[in-house]
Parts: structure tokens; sequence; C-alpha cells
């Protein structure tokens, strides 16, 4: 490799870095959901993309099958299901405790990066990096890895994902008790529009208006 394809590579791996940050913060800040799905997009095809530098063509494959083919367009789905214009309510709770929260975990980030480029060994800017086997990046070398060296690491992000599961069900369900008015049980819930349907037919026979009935009804759902 000559010094030209080394600025190439390089000018490669800078412009994917640069558009993967640069997907990363769009998706944080972005106010539309359907603008912040795109900027995770364009962060995950910037990492395909040094994932192809790397000659790992078989992760490169998976980051594009699995993330950009099928995570981003889940998202998609959910953001039209529930419409783009959707937002979640502002929690103005621990505002304070988050913000520093955050701040201190951007700073420990950052004191680590330092630390790793510090005490990692200087590479000679003229002689490159040792070359890489015939077979690096493909998907017997990789699922060689998995299932030997990196079994144990593999099975504990399973766990993680089961119990990141676990945690999503739990607090739907909390979501679906604390929506149900106080006072008011299931089986309430459930005879509500009988009793609004027989409380309509006994207004009608007998000439009384029919809202004195269903705002009756409305009072003791919502107090």
């Amino acid at each position: 490799m000559n010094h030209t394809e080394l600025l190439l590579g390089q000018a490669y791996f800078w412009v994917c870095a640069a558009l993967a940050v640069t997907g990363a913060v769009f998706t944080v800040i972005a106010k539309n959901p359907i603008r912040g799905a795109m900027g995770l997009l364009m962060t995950i095809l910037a990492i395909a993309g040094i994932y192809l530098a790397l000659h790992a063509q078989f992760l490169a494959a998976i980051q594009l099958i699995v993330y950009a083919g099928a995570i981003v367009v889940l998202f998609i789905f959910v953001i039209m299901l529930l419409g783009p214009d959707a937002t979640s309510p502002r929690d103005e709770r621990g505002k304070i405790t988050r913000t520093i929260s955050g701040g201190l975990f951007g700073i420990a980030g950052l004191a680590a990066m330092s630390l790793l480029v510090r005490t990692s060994p200087a590479i000679p800017k003229d002689r490159l990096l040792a070359g890489v086997p015939g077979d690096f990046g493909s998907v017997d070398a990789f699922g060689r890895i998995l299932f030997t060296t990196a079994l144990v690491p593999f099975e504990l992000s399973s766990a993680l994902l089961m119990v990141a599961i676990i945690g999503a069900v739990a607090v739907a369900r909390g979501h679906h008790k604390s929506d149900r008015p106080d006072g008011v049980s299931t089986m309430d819930a459930a005879q509500i529009p009988a009793r609004a349907v027989s409380g309509a037919a006994r207004a009608q026979a007998t000439g009384a208006p029919e809202f004195a009935q269903v705002s009756k009804i409305e009072s003791e759902v919502h107090p």
C-alpha cells in the first residue's frame, strides 16, 4: 500500500466517523421522530462503512440487514402508527439529578478515552499494521470466535436482552393500570358501555333526556 492509498483510507475513515457522530447527535436533538429515525439510519450506514474498512464484511452485512433493514423500519412503523406529531409528556421530576448524572457520565467517558489513547502503544507513521488472515471477517471466522472465546459475552448479552424485555413488559403493565380511573374496577369498566346503553334505553322509554344518564356514568368514571 502506497502513501496515496493510505491517505484515501484515512479520509474514508474520517468521513464515516463524522457521518456516524452527526447522525447520532441528530437522532438525539431532533424533535421530529421521523428525522430522528433518519439520523439513526445515517449512523448505522456509517458504522457499516467502518466495518467494511476493517475487512469485517459479515458484520457490515448484519449491520445493514438487521439494523437498517429491520430495526429502523420497525421504528418508522411505530412512529407512523402513533403519528409523526405524537410527543411524550415532559417530565420535570429529577431534572437536576439527570443533568448532573449525564454530565458525570460524559466526563467519565472522555476520561476513559483519554486514558486509552495515552496508554496505547505508539504506531509509527511509516509502518502499517500487520496483515490480517485471509478469512478475517468471514462467516466461518466470526462463528468460530463467537462460539469459542466470545461465548460467555454472547450469552450475557442474551440475558441482558431478556431483562430488557421483562422490564418493558413491567413498564407497559404499570402504565395500563395507571390509565384506569381510581375507584373503578375491571368489571365496572367492562360494564360501563352496557350501562350506558341501558340508561339511554330507559331515558327513551320515560322521555327523560339521555345526556343525564350519560353524564352520571361519566361522573362515576372520571370524578
